[in-house]
């Protein structure tokens, strides 16, 4: 900020839900205040407001709905009746404890994560290495180096397996006359 630029300063406006509850207060709606109305009754009585007006308006609506301060029922927000019994959260309720016997007194919860190395404790033995049985290396077997000929070489014979690579030719019927 510039030491000769002067800013606007509206006068010390309440926070946004004191404003919000006096004019659903001031309003007495049967069902309720709806926003537009809740809105010009803020500006009519509040003069000096931040551009962003109904955008802060719509935010502090929400935020004070969802923590139960107003109640949103058919487009109206109203204040909530302080007879009413709190709401419940999302999802089950916890189990409720056993009281502890008195005189019990509970160990410290111990400390997340791993403990630390104490400058005494013996070094860890080395893990054993297991054999698996066979003498292979685990995982997908290195390439082979290529020999000087290439690849190939002989093509495997008919005799080594007794049959031909490769699927067996389709066998064709034999033409015959036919004597009418």
């Amino acid at each position: 900020m510039a030491a000769g630029e002067v800013t606007n300063k509206p006068l010390s406006l309440p926070p946004y839900p004191e404003m919000i509850l006096k004019a659903i207060e001031a309003l007495n709606e049967e069902n309720g205040s709806n926003k537009s109305s809740i809105s010009k009754y803020v500006e009519s009585t509040y003069g000096g407001l931040p551009q962003g007006h109904k955008a802060l308006l719509n935010v502090h609506l929400g935020k004070m709905r969802d923590s139960g301060l107003l109640v949103f029922w058919k487009n109206n927000y109203s204040k909530r009746d302080q007879n009413a019994p709190p709401r419940r959260g999302r999802g089950r309720p916890p189990k409720p404890k056993d009281p502890l016997p008195p005189g019990t007194t509970l160990p410290p919860p111990r400390p997340r994560g791993r403990p630390r190395k104490g400058p005494n404790d013996p070094p860890r033995p080395p893990k054993a290495k297991f054999s698996t049985g066979s003498g292979r290396p685990r995982g997908r077997p290195r390439k082979m180096a290529r020999p000087a000929g290439g690849f190939g070489g002989a093509p495997p014979s008919k005799a080594a397996s007794g049959r031909p690579r490769g699927r067996p030719p389709k066998v064709k019927p034999t033409l015959t006359e036919i004597n009418a």
